[in-house]
């Protein structure tokens, strides 16, 4: 896969990122705008992981670690690109930066709903915890900085 280059995203990429997960991803996130891609970029510049192809956005993953837990969201490949190993790529690479952090295991984000990507996930080695529940309050605009 010589033609895929794996970069980390910068302030200049967040419009063609939020259109590439319109497209890509499956459901939405509170933090899906513009304010909310670009604080994750400022407080941890190398998270936001791109794979593109010929210079086209193919896919996308976030590998934020917190010091403590390596965390991975919003693993989407274009439609397109599907089932050409861009997931993959992506998610190897975003191992490799939890390993150079020093993590020790990876929490991936996955809708229940979305049967595909159990698939993607199960073939890279993870395996779906049922003892676990995410528990979700979202903050009024007011709270955020």
């Amino acid at each position: 896969m010589s033609d895929l280059h794996i970069r980390c995203a910068t302030h200049s990429d967040i419009d063609s990122v939020l259109r590439f997960w319109r497209d890509a991803a499956e459901g939405t996130s509170i933090s899906d705008d513009h304010d909310g891609v670009a604080r994750l970029i400022a407080r941890d510049p190398e998270a936001l992981l791109l794979a593109e192809r010929e210079g086209l956005l193919a896919g996308t993953v976030i590998a934020g670690f917190d010091g403590w837990r390596c965390s991975a969201y919003r693993l989407a490949v274009h439609p397109d690109h599907r089932r050409q190993g861009i997931a993959t790529a992506l998610l190897e690479a975003a191992e490799e930066r939890f390993a150079s952090l020093g993590g020790r295991r990876v929490d991936a984000m996955v809708l229940e709903v979305n049967e595909q990507a159990h698939h993607t996930w199960a073939a890279g080695g993870y395996h779906r915890e049922d003892h676990w529940r995410r528990w979700v309050k979202p903050l009024s605009a007011r709270a955020r900085p």
